[in-house]
Protein backbone atom coordinates (compact mmCIF):
# COMPACT_ATOMS: atom_id res chain seq x y z
CA UNK A 1 0.00 0.00 0.00
CA UNK A 2 0.88 3.91 -0.43
CA UNK A 3 0.44 5.81 2.57
CA UNK A 4 2.16 8.85 3.00
CA UNK A 5 2.65 10.20 6.37
CA UNK A 6 2.96 13.82 8.16
CA UNK A 7 3.21 14.75 12.25
CA UNK A 8 0.90 16.77 13.70
CA UNK A 9 2.12 18.31 16.76
CA UNK A 10 3.60 16.21 19.42
CA UNK A 11 1.50 13.80 19.22
CA UNK A 12 -0.62 13.18 16.32
CA UNK A 13 0.00 11.40 12.81
CA UNK A 14 -1.74 11.96 9.58
CA UNK A 15 -2.17 9.65 7.17
CA UNK A 16 -2.59 9.99 3.56
CA UNK A 17 -3.66 7.11 1.18
CA UNK A 18 -4.42 7.26 -2.53
CA UNK A 19 -7.97 6.63 -2.11
CA UNK A 20 -11.47 6.38 -0.18
CA UNK A 21 -11.17 1.99 -0.72
CA UNK A 22 -7.64 2.08 0.91
CA UNK A 23 -8.95 4.79 3.33
CA UNK A 24 -11.77 2.82 4.83
CA UNK A 25 -9.30 -0.61 4.31
CA UNK A 26 -7.09 1.77 6.77
CA UNK A 27 -9.41 2.26 9.37
CA UNK A 28 -10.83 -1.02 9.49
CA UNK A 29 -6.98 -2.25 10.25
CA UNK A 30 -6.35 0.20 12.87
CA UNK A 31 -9.27 -0.48 14.71
CA UNK A 32 -8.61 -4.57 14.92
CA UNK A 33 -5.09 -3.86 15.28
CA UNK A 34 -5.22 -1.26 17.86
CA UNK A 35 -3.67 -3.29 20.55
CA UNK A 36 -0.28 -3.70 18.14
CA UNK A 37 0.10 0.03 18.10
CA UNK A 38 1.33 2.57 20.68
CA UNK A 39 -1.20 4.13 22.66
CA UNK A 40 -3.76 6.42 20.66
CA UNK A 41 -6.75 8.42 21.89
CA UNK A 42 -8.37 8.95 18.57
CA UNK A 43 -8.92 7.43 15.30
CA UNK A 44 -10.79 9.56 12.71
CA UNK A 45 -10.73 8.98 8.84
CA UNK A 46 -11.55 11.65 6.08
CA UNK A 47 -12.21 11.35 2.48
CA UNK A 48 -7.99 10.43 1.75
CA UNK A 49 -6.68 10.68 5.25
CA UNK A 50 -6.62 9.16 8.69
CA UNK A 51 -5.38 10.91 11.66
CA UNK A 52 -4.25 9.67 14.87
CA UNK A 53 -4.75 11.40 17.63
CA UNK A 54 -3.18 11.47 21.16
CA UNK A 55 -0.07 8.98 20.27
CA UNK A 56 2.35 8.13 23.01
CA UNK A 57 5.03 7.74 19.98
CA UNK A 58 3.92 9.17 16.39
CA UNK A 59 7.39 8.07 14.97
CA UNK A 60 7.47 4.13 16.35
CA UNK A 61 3.23 4.26 14.57
CA UNK A 62 4.79 5.22 11.42
CA UNK A 63 7.49 2.86 11.74
CA UNK A 64 4.68 0.09 12.15
CA UNK A 65 1.94 1.18 9.81
CA UNK A 66 4.62 1.39 6.95
CA UNK A 67 4.91 -2.50 6.66
CA UNK A 68 1.51 -3.27 7.32
CA UNK A 69 -0.29 -4.99 4.55
CA UNK A 70 -4.05 -3.96 4.32
CA UNK A 71 -6.44 -6.33 2.37
CA UNK A 72 -7.96 -4.81 -1.17
CA UNK A 73 -11.54 -3.77 0.00
CA UNK A 74 -12.82 -2.83 3.51
CA UNK A 75 -14.84 -5.07 5.67
CA UNK A 76 -18.46 -4.91 5.43
CA UNK A 77 -19.32 -6.17 8.45
CA UNK A 78 -20.43 -3.52 10.29
CA UNK A 79 -24.19 -3.00 11.88
CA UNK A 80 -26.53 -2.35 8.98
CA UNK A 81 -28.85 0.41 9.91
CA UNK A 82 -32.11 0.85 7.71
CA UNK A 83 -33.48 4.26 6.54
CA UNK A 84 -37.18 4.65 5.80
CA UNK A 85 -36.73 7.00 2.65
CA UNK A 86 -39.75 8.91 1.19
CA UNK A 87 -38.50 10.04 -2.46
CA UNK A 88 -40.12 13.16 -3.66
CA UNK A 89 -37.15 15.26 -3.46
CA UNK A 90 -36.67 18.15 -5.44
CA UNK A 91 -34.12 17.09 -7.70
CA UNK A 92 -35.01 13.53 -8.12
CA UNK A 93 -36.10 14.22 -11.95
CA UNK A 94 -32.92 15.91 -12.41
CA UNK A 95 -31.07 12.84 -10.86
CA UNK A 96 -33.15 10.49 -13.03
CA UNK A 97 -32.73 12.60 -16.11
CA UNK A 98 -28.79 12.22 -15.13
CA UNK A 99 -29.16 8.72 -14.69
CA UNK A 100 -31.23 8.06 -18.03
CA UNK A 101 -34.10 6.99 -16.69
CA UNK A 102 -37.47 7.82 -15.01
CA UNK A 103 -37.95 9.04 -11.50
CA UNK A 104 -39.27 5.87 -9.88
CA UNK A 105 -36.31 3.57 -11.73
CA UNK A 106 -33.64 6.29 -10.03
CA UNK A 107 -35.44 5.16 -6.75
CA UNK A 108 -35.13 1.62 -7.17
CA UNK A 109 -31.67 2.12 -8.35
CA UNK A 110 -30.92 4.46 -5.21
CA UNK A 111 -32.32 1.55 -2.98
CA UNK A 112 -30.67 -1.34 -4.61
CA UNK A 113 -27.01 -0.27 -2.95
CA UNK A 114 -25.65 -0.96 0.23
CA UNK A 115 -24.09 1.51 1.99
CA UNK A 116 -21.15 2.38 3.79
CA UNK A 117 -20.23 5.20 6.07
CA UNK A 118 -16.61 6.43 5.61
CA UNK A 119 -16.41 9.22 7.60
CA UNK A 120 -18.54 12.02 9.35
CA UNK A 121 -18.18 16.04 9.22
CA UNK A 122 -19.62 19.08 7.43
CA UNK A 123 -22.25 18.64 10.79
CA UNK A 124 -22.96 16.61 14.09
CA UNK A 125 -24.34 13.39 12.36
CA UNK A 126 -23.60 13.97 8.90
CA UNK A 127 -22.13 10.51 7.70
CA UNK A 128 -20.69 10.02 3.92
CA UNK A 129 -21.98 6.90 2.53
CA UNK A 130 -20.24 5.63 -0.28
CA UNK A 131 -21.43 2.35 -2.53
CA UNK A 132 -23.07 4.17 -5.26
CA UNK A 133 -21.06 2.98 -8.17
CA UNK A 134 -18.89 5.32 -10.16
CA UNK A 135 -21.87 5.81 -13.33
CA UNK A 136 -24.52 7.35 -10.84
CA UNK A 137 -22.07 10.01 -9.53
CA UNK A 138 -23.62 13.12 -10.03
CA UNK A 139 -22.16 16.96 -9.69
CA UNK A 140 -23.57 19.19 -6.84
CA UNK A 141 -25.94 21.64 -7.67
CA UNK A 142 -24.05 25.12 -9.39
CA UNK A 143 -26.22 26.88 -6.46
CA UNK A 144 -26.42 26.08 -3.26
CA UNK A 145 -29.37 25.78 -1.51
CA UNK A 146 -29.68 28.69 1.54
CA UNK A 147 -31.60 26.17 3.87
CA UNK A 148 -32.26 22.10 3.10
CA UNK A 149 -34.28 20.88 5.58
CA UNK A 150 -33.36 18.29 8.21
CA UNK A 151 -33.90 14.09 7.00
CA UNK A 152 -32.68 15.35 3.71
CA UNK A 153 -31.71 12.27 1.26
CA UNK A 154 -28.92 13.68 -1.10
CA UNK A 155 -26.03 12.63 -3.78
CA UNK A 156 -22.90 14.69 -4.56
CA UNK A 157 -20.46 12.88 -6.45
CA UNK A 158 -19.75 9.63 -4.92
CA UNK A 159 -21.76 10.16 -2.00
CA UNK A 160 -25.06 9.96 -0.38
CA UNK A 161 -25.31 11.93 2.77
CA UNK A 162 -28.62 12.59 5.13
CA UNK A 163 -28.95 16.20 6.23
CA UNK A 164 -29.36 15.81 10.00
CA UNK A 165 -30.38 19.24 10.88
CA UNK A 166 -31.50 22.07 8.55
CA UNK A 167 -28.17 23.45 7.27
CA UNK A 168 -27.04 25.38 4.04
CA UNK A 169 -26.19 22.76 1.09
CA UNK A 170 -25.44 21.95 -2.60
CA UNK A 171 -26.15 18.17 -2.78
CA UNK A 172 -28.79 16.80 -4.95
CA UNK A 173 -31.84 15.79 -3.24
CA UNK A 174 -34.01 12.52 -3.43
CA UNK A 175 -36.02 12.76 -0.57
CA UNK A 176 -36.19 12.54 3.09
CA UNK A 177 -36.26 10.48 6.17
CA UNK A 178 -37.82 11.10 9.55
CA UNK A 179 -35.29 8.87 10.98
CA UNK A 180 -33.11 11.35 13.75
CA UNK A 181 -29.61 11.40 12.68
CA UNK A 182 -28.31 12.77 15.59
CA UNK A 183 -29.89 13.07 19.08
CA UNK A 184 -28.04 14.56 22.05
CA UNK A 185 -30.10 12.56 24.60
CA UNK A 186 -28.91 9.23 22.99
CA UNK A 187 -25.66 7.31 23.53
CA UNK A 188 -23.87 7.71 21.03
CA UNK A 189 -25.67 10.91 19.67
CA UNK A 190 -24.84 9.96 15.86
CA UNK A 191 -26.67 7.00 14.27
CA UNK A 192 -24.14 6.74 11.49
CA UNK A 193 -20.28 6.25 12.42
CA UNK A 194 -17.26 5.12 10.32
CA UNK A 195 -17.82 1.53 9.10
CA UNK A 196 -21.61 1.51 9.73
CA UNK A 197 -23.96 -0.31 6.87
CA UNK A 198 -26.89 1.60 5.24
CA UNK A 199 -29.82 0.56 3.27
CA UNK A 200 -32.33 3.09 2.20
CA UNK A 201 -35.80 1.53 1.95
CA UNK A 202 -38.83 3.79 0.01
CA UNK A 203 -41.64 4.62 1.64
CA UNK A 204 -45.03 6.02 0.42
CA UNK A 205 -45.37 9.72 0.00
CA UNK A 206 -46.63 11.38 3.49
CA UNK A 207 -45.41 8.19 5.25
CA UNK A 208 -42.46 10.01 6.87
CA UNK A 209 -43.85 12.70 8.10
CA UNK A 210 -42.79 16.28 7.79
CA UNK A 211 -39.35 17.24 7.76
CA UNK A 212 -37.68 18.49 10.39
CA UNK A 213 -36.66 22.15 10.57
CA UNK A 214 -34.31 21.84 12.98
Amino acid sequence: MELTFRQVGADALLVRAADGETVAALYAALLARRDELPAVTEIVPAARTVLLDGLADPARTRQLLTGWQLPPHPPADGPLIEVPTVYDGADLAEVAALWGCTAPEAVRLHCSFEYRVAFCGFAPGFGYLTGLPAPYEVPRRATPRSSVPAGSVALAGPYTGVYPRSSPGGWQLLGRTALPLWDTGREPAALLAPGVRVRFVPLAAGAAGPLAAA
